[in-house]
């Protein structure tokens, strides 16, 4: 919406404005895909609306093929939008278009609720996601709570690599007694088990809560070799997993326990943006519009130390998908709230944490 009023009402273009529908494929794939022409009319009020009016897909990305819509229809901007994944492919349409001599301006805009893009403060619908989230843990409590004996609710976040997400709807809520992130190793039993934490948490208030990643417990589960279309390993079902471990932990302690499950990860992703990402939003395109106009190409757009600022492409991905740091702030105050057990190993003498390019997230 707003680079499209930003280009035709602030810059006045004579030209048209194109969306490719269904993500990379929509370029080539015209038989499912039509390129739509976007106007100020029609983009007027679906900042309203959830999910995306052009709508995505996974994988598609054919090189050839989209230069050469982008040659025959005489495209001089192009703006792509999405996460680390999208990005590394925008910037190959960059070289492409420099390698064919085409004068196509290149701009990419971080869009990812998993907040895994590296060197911005956060991405694009991250804050509506943690928001959204907030309803699925009250839920997972309240269950908890009604639910007798021992009542526990288990709520399952996106987070494939990174737990930005879980650790920021637990901080957010404090309502939660266990949170599982990808970055942290998952120990069942034992001193720092979290099935031992969990029954005294329910021991001690009657009930408990339990958020956790998408991606976590990989070293508990084993890591799958299947891969989605967009290249992505498949993730093994950690939530149903934690479910089943803990009606088993309380059956063996000659107890029983009430456990609730929740999934609502598309739920949390197709939420309309709350109001400081349409604040964001509106930030971000304009300046993908201005940086454009002035001739730059290869770049990103995206708030750093609170500043709006451009961003190569090849920096923004080298180190993309970013995960949290365990050993930072943000962790400690996750477990400060949960009162959980560290299972992160102490870094040897001597050795610094690896933190993020993001100063605001460690």
């Amino acid at each position: 919406r707003e680079i499209t009023k930003t280009l035709c009402q602030l810059y006045g273009i004579g030209g048209k404005v194109y969306g490719i529908q269904g993500g990379y494929r929509g370029f080539w794939d015209h038989g499912n895909y039509q390129p739509i022409e976007l106007t100020t009319e029609l983009v007027q009020n679906i900042h309203h609306e959830g999910g995306t009016v052009l709508g995505s897909s996974r994988g598609g990305f054919d090189l050839d093929k989209i230069i050469d819509f982008l040659e025959s229809r005489k495209v001089s901007q192009l703006y792509v939008i999405g996460g680390d994944g999208t990005h590394r492919g925008a910037f190959k349409i960059h070289e492409g278009c420099m390698e064919r001599g085409l004068n196509v301006a290149v701009a990419g805009i971080p869009k990812t609720i998993d907040n895994d893009v590296d060197y911005i403060d956060h991405s694009f619908g991250f804050s509506s996601a943690v928001e959204a989230a907030q309803v699925a843990i009250r839920s997972a409590k309240t269950e908890a709570v009604c639910n007798m004996p021992n009542g526990i609710g288990i709520v399952k976040l996106m987070g494939r690599s990174a737990g930005f997400i879980a650790a920021h709807a637990t901080m957010s809520s404090s309502d939660v007694d266990l949170c599982l992130v990808p970055e942290v190793p998952i120990v069942l039993e034992g001193e720092k088990g979290c099935l031992p934490h969990l029954r005294r948490r329910v021991k001690d208030q009657g009930y408990a809560v339990v958020v956790v990643a998408e991606g976590a417990g990989e070293e508990v589960l084993g890591v799958s070799e299947e891969k989605d279309a967009g290249g992505n390993r498949k993730l093994p079902p950690i939530g149903e997993f934690m479910k089943k471990q803990i009606q088993d932990y309380f059956t063996k302690k000659k107890d029983t326990a009430t456990v609730k499950y929740i999934d609502p990860s598309y739920t949390v992703r197709s939420v309309p943006a709350n109001a400081a990402d349409s604040l964001y939003c509106m930030q971000l395109a304009q300046n993908a519009v201005h940086g454009a106009m002035a001739g730059f190409t290869g770049f990103s757009v995206g708030l750093c130390n609170n500043r709006m600022v451009f961003l190569p492409i090849p920096e923004l991905v080298s180190t993309s998908p970013r995960s949290m740091n365990p050993h930072g702030r943000t962790w400690e105050r996750v477990l400060a709230l949960t009162r959980q057990p560290n299972t992160v190993e102490p870094l040897p003498t001597g050795v610094k944490p690896k933190n993020s390019h993001a100063p605001m997230l460690r």
